[in-house]
């Protein structure tokens, strides 16, 4: 900076302390021009706020007015418009619809309404992003020239106004001690400063009815919009009504539930807990079929019925064989059946045979005592009549 440009800082800061803090006088604008400031000031203010809240009227989304934002930005540098780039939130909505819509299947009534809705929300989505496109082109981005340039060069001259005041009322201040050239030429600038600054001013205020038509594309873009979307929503409803009256139509479904497959909980000692597979079969009383399995014994304290026979055990037997009973000393047999002369079943499920000696009839219920048999057949207990009860 030269020393006639330091020179004249210092006399615009001297000036400025000296109404600021020794309440001195400066050089007074008339009131049409403050009338004028004024109103642009106001203007400034309402293209500012006017542009930020439709922005969150395309977009109610902070991240997604970022995206806005960038977009306006690379779309400016290129000359281009291009989609917004970021998602609707009616498209959002559709792609939902339409995926569980075919999760659910052709068969299911929500399911095909699910689709249709879904569609009709991605043509939505369409619509709103022709709405952001038209708005941008033709509200947003002629209201942001006209704060970028418009409004910014009215306060450049605005503030070049004020220092050149400063500088000449602090000249016209030290008239005398500065020469009369200098405070010519001060003066010449202030009004020169001052007509231009009025005159941008007047310019801008004139032709406002530019914001009026850029207010009324905001409209018109709206209007298209919803006429739009009204065209779809009808046709979406009439979609859903037909399907209701289509399925009020149909015959109902009854359900009828299937039979239940008969299940056996089978042995308590076989259980583990859950259901088995198959029922064992049953083997007849009369086989002589021999099982493994332990047979099931009658305890001693068990008194047998009294029209039946019956033994009582004199001492422990432990089969080693299949088919063989297997008995404790003090156990009391009943005597339901007869194989042959050597053989009697056990009594519950034919489990295993025993040796016996022939029992007198079966009317008359014999304590019978049945001991190993030491004989070829040791597998057997060989039975004796011991008394009658």
């Amino acid at each position: 900076m030269s020393v006639a440009g330091l020179k004249k800082q210092f006399y615009k800061a001297s000036q400025l302390v000296s109404e600021k803090v020794g309440g001195a006088e400066g050089t007074k604008l008339d009131e049409d021009f403050k009338e004028m400031e004024k109103k642009v000031d106001v203007t400034s203010k309402a293209v500012t706020e006017v542009l930020a809240r439709t922005i969150e009227y395309l977009q109610p989304n902070p991240a997604s007015r970022a995206k806005l934002t960038m977009l306006n930005t690379v779309s400016k540098i290129r000359g281009q418009v291009k989609n917004p780039g970021y998602p609707q939130s009616e498209g959002l909505l559709g792609e939902c619809m339409i995926r569980h819509g075919k999760e659910l299947g052709g068969e299911s009534n929500f399911g095909d309404a699910l689709l249709d809705a879904g569609e009709s929300m991605k043509r939505l989505a369409e619509v709103k992003d022709s709405l952001d496109i038209e708005v941008k082109q033709n509200f947003i981005d002629p209201l942001q020239n006209l704060c970028d340039k418009d409004l910014k060069e009215i306060q450049h001259h605005l503030k070049k106004l004020e220092g050149r005041r400063l500088d000449f009322d602090y000249k016209k201040k030290r008239q005398g001690r500065i020469p009369d050239e200098e405070l010519r030429q001060a003066l010449e600038k202030f009004e020169e400063s001052k007509e231009v600054a009025e005159t941008s001013m007047h310019n801008l205020l004139e032709t406002d009815i530019e914001q009026v038509s850029q207010l009324c594309a905001l409209v018109d873009a709206q209007l298209d919009y919803h006429r739009q979307a009204v065209q779809i929503l009808d046709e979406l409803a009439d979609k859903l009504k037909r399907r209701m009256r289509d399925a009020s139509s149909r015959p109902k479904r009854e359900y009828k539930p299937k039979p239940r497959e008969p299940f056996d909980l089978g042995e308590p000692e076989q259980s583990n807990g859950g259901f088995p597979c198959a029922t064992a079969p049953k083997i007849p009383a009369s086989s002589s079929f021999r099982s493994s399995d332990k047979p099931i014994r009658t305890p001693s304290r068990s008194m047998p019925p009294l029209d039946q026979p019956s033994c009582k055990a004199l001492y422990d037997f432990e089969p080693e064989n299949a088919g063989e009973l297997g008995f404790h000393e003090g156990d009391v047999i009943t005597l339901t059946n007869q194989i042959d002369e050597n053989w009697v079943p056990h009594p519950r499920q034919a489990h295993g045979t025993f040796l016996w000696h022939e029992l007198p009839p079966p009317a008359v219920h014999t304590a019978l005592t049945c001991a190993p048999q030491t004989g070829p057949q040791e597998s057997s207990s060989l039975c004796s009549a011991e008394g009658q009860i």
